[in-house]
């Protein structure tokens, strides 16, 4: 489902301005019996190209951990003490931080509670069509998510960089207020703010983010990241840090909002997405990513998702209309 779809679905905008938008928002969600934080998070773009939104939090949620498909740019346009987890890597964000995630990555925000001020931000989805094509107008060879494109993150505050989080805001306003041409004006300017954000990557001028001081949590998740494709159980986790099993189901309620079960099956199913857009048998994912069974996985995919995992790899086939930019 695009953003599109769940606006004309519900009959609301979502790029939401005041907290009663979100709270109706909500409702709606709910209404239709849909998880407001998976399953908005989980949309398809739209475009074959770009897409850009607002987004924001007026109260403490549980954010799931996800993936996409598709690039994500993310501007923090508010400091209000969130965390962004990217990988098994934690950031602690403020007002013009800039996260770049490419695709198959797990990341997810992670909101204090209470929630000081609102958590705002902006946000430009990318296609891999897009990227592609961008190199192949600057005449550089094909994408490598892992060596041309790793996650990065930029704190622009106080650097000649700070232009870039009102760069990202005039694509969001075009696609919003949706004025002639306007799809022209966000391809264009995305394409600028892709490359002034490739000039900062590689600028001593730029900050870099620095991720915090690891403590238990991501000591915890450093361990799933490297072992969820096997059958793990929570006693083993314990056992393997020395603490107990409450430790570690408090420890994930408090800080993320969720369980460690809900934890770690967010974890594998992130790695099943990349691997059934890869072309991996559907009974082969389930086994590769640490799943009982496929009809175990089938369940957490489509609860998880709002689809089946067969329907999410043919979403997300690019069709031969969609496979030049440029």
């Amino acid at each position: 489902m695009t953003s599109e779809d769940l606006q004309n679905l519900l009959g609301i905008d979502i790029n939401f301005q005041s907290a009663a938008e979100r709270q109706k928002y909500l409702k709606a969600m709910h209404l239709y019996g849909l998880d407001p934080n998976a399953y908005y998070q989980e949309m398809e773009m739209s475009s074959p190209y770009v897409n850009t939104h607002s987004d924001t939090n007026y109260h403490y949620e549980a954010m799931a951990l996800h993936s996409h498909a598709f690039y994500e740019i993310i501007c923090c346009r508010s400091s209000c003490g969130v965390e962004y987890l990217v990988g098994s890597r934690r950031y602690a964000l403020q007002k013009g931080d800039i996260v770049l995630v490419r695709p198959g990555v797990s990341h997810c925000a992670i909101l204090p509670d209470p929630l000081p001020i609102p958590y705002k931000r902006d946000i430009i989805w990318l296609s891999a069509a897009f990227q592609d094509s961008f190199h192949q107008l600057l005449g550089l060879p094909p994408v490598s998510y892992e060596k041309d494109l790793p996650t990065y993150l930029i704190r622009t505050a106080g650097t000649p960089w700070a232009f870039l989080c009102d760069k990202i805001h005039e694509g969001v306003l075009a696609e919003k207020e949706k004025q002639h041409a306007w799809q022209a004006m966000v391809l264009g300017n995305t394409m600028k703010v892709v490359s002034y954000l490739s000039q900062a990557s590689r600028s001593q001028t730029a900050r870099p983010l620095h991720a915090e001081a690891p403590d238990l949590l991501d000591d915890i998740i450093a361990y799933l990241e490297a072992h969820y494709r096997e059958k793990l159980v929570m006693a083993e986790v314990a056992k393997q840090f020395f603490i107990s099993e409450r430790t570690i189901s408090t420890l994930f309620r408090k800080r993320l909002g969720i369980t460690f079960g809900q934890f770690l099956t967010q974890r594998r199913l992130v790695e099943a997405k990349s691997l059934i857009l890869k072309g991996t048998n559907l009974d082969l994912v389930a086994q590769l990513t640490g799943f009982a069974d496929y009809s175990t996985f089938y369940r957490a995919f489509r609860k998880e998702f709002g689809i089946a995992p067969l329907q999410f790899r043919k979403n997300n086939i690019p069709s031969e209309e969609h496979a030049i930019l440029l």
